[in-house]
């Protein structure tokens, strides 16, 4: 264990250290109809028609929102596919040919420093609604929503943990693009007319510290602190983030906003600078595919609609002979997938690409490893008994299984390799 830890952060480290790669130019790109958020979807465009970037071409409708579908190349409609999304679910996707012209849709328009000045909270609402901003970080939750907050918000953290093993997608994005990162909390700043912001990095990066304390050099009346915070998982889990960052404590089942406090991902704070200053949604992301089953690890800057198996290719291929277990996303929170033909969604932070290594499940010995390392307070092997029963009135009520966060550290930690955040998660599906 102590050897496979090790292994880890040196992957880590190796991706951390290493400059981002420009794969922008693939020759077709995919959009996802559906999502986890979002069960149905239209589809504006048909077979032969011509798109640009940045045009809409279809609309995702979740229960109580909808997500504009955006091009990320200019080129030719080829049809509807079928592909792996970032959930590890085979949907439908819009398949565009790129002509690699990149000619943009005609409310892709640069604002003045004058004109951002003057847009109101009302204004960036329907921005970021317009250019389907969501969480980047994974979360999807569509942006537009929290500026729609009537609560005052005093403090805006700026969540760069990262805090998962193996991914760098953010830390590149970092050192690659501070003035953006800068100009966004600056816009959300002038959004919640709020009073701070706090950007929280882990401790043991001073490369971001020296990077992101440098930068800010060149916004000398923007109130904004970086702080260091704790080098543990799951630091980035947004109550633990508050709680580190600014030293809330925000109890469950209460949104940071009642308390004056607004989250953004580092990478959604990036997408709000593109949409608030040039008027076009996320149309590339910071990407990391690394692992001990592929040949070079690397970190790429993609377009969304990019196919995994391109990347795959471009870092050397598949590295031994063992079967290969794929995780789009985190090692902790990631989804398997069960075959490489999948595409980088604009919420898409990584793929960890293993060569597999069989456990054997055992039965529970009862040894409290699950409730000791559970950030949420639960009792893992209880909900599990809950699911097997179908006991649905004990995981709503004495369960609070909708406190749990997913956060996989019941699985890492359990010594029987009981799979229980796979319990969870259909505890919560269970519980709805």
């Amino acid at each position: 264990m102590i050897a496979k830890t090790r292994e880890i952060e040196n992957t880590r480290r190796l991706t951390n250290s290493l400059p981002t790669i420009r794969y922008v130019d693939p020759d077709y790109t995919y959009y996802a109809v559906t999502n986890a958020r979002c069960n149905s979807g239209e589809v504006f465009v048909k077979p032969g028609d011509y798109v640009k970037v940045a045009q809409q071409i279809g609309l995702r409708k979740g229960p109580f929102f909808e997500q504009p579908i955006h091009s990320s190349v200019s080129g030719t409609v080829e049809g509807i596919v079928k592909k792996f999304h970032r959930n590890g679910r085979l949907v439908e996707f819009i398949k565009v040919k790129n002509d690699k012209e990149y000619i943009f849709v005609e409310t892709a328009k640069e604002r003045t420093p004058e004109e951002i000045s003057k847009l109101t909270r009302e204004d960036f609402v329907q921005i970021t609604k317009d250019m389907a901003l969501v969480g980047l970080g994974g979360s999807s939750f569509p942006t537009y929503i929290k500026f729609q907050t009537t609560d005052p918000i005093d403090t805006i953290v700026i969540n760069a943990v990262e805090c998962e093993p193996y991914i760098s997608a953010d830390h590149r994005l970092i050192m690659e693009y501070p003035f953006r990162i800068y100009k966004g909390i600056e816009y959300a700043i002038q959004a919640f007319n709020a009073k701070r912001a706090v950007i929280c990095i882990k401790s043991k990066y001073h490369d971001l510290y020296d990077c992101l304390t440098s930068a800010k050099l060149r916004f000398p009346d923007l109130n904004v602190e970086v702080k260091k915070v704790g080098n543990y998982y799951p630091q980035g889990w947004e109550i633990e983030c508050i709680k580190s960052g600014i030293g809330i404590e925000v109890p469950a089942g209460v949104l940071p906003a009642k308390l004056g406090v607004m989250v953004f991902n580092v990478s959604t704070i990036v997408g709000l600078y593109k949409a608030i200053r040039y008027n076009i949604p996320v149309l590339k992301r910071n990407f990391t595919i690394t692992g001990d089953g592929i040949m070079y690890p690397s970190n790429y800057r993609v377009r969304i609609g990019t196919s995994l198996q391109e990347l795959i290719e471009k870092s050397g291929g598949y590295k031994g002979d063992e079967n290969k277990v794929l995780i789009m996303g985190g090692p902790m929170m990631g989804a398997n997938l069960v075959r490489d033909d999948a595409v980088i969604t604009k919420t898409c932070t990584s793929c960890i690409i293993l060569n597999e290594h069989k456990e054997v499940e055992e039965p529970c010995v009862r040894c409290g490893s699950c409730v000791y390392s559970c950030p949420a307070g639960l009792q893992p092997v209880s909900i599990m008994q809950a699911v097997k029963n179908n006991d649905k009135d004990a995981l709503k009520n004495k369960l609070n299984i909708r406190a749990c966060i997913l956060c996989g550290m019941c699985s890492y930690t359990c010594t029987s390799k009981i799979h229980l955040t796979d319990y969870c998660r259909k505890a919560k599906k269970m519980a709805l």
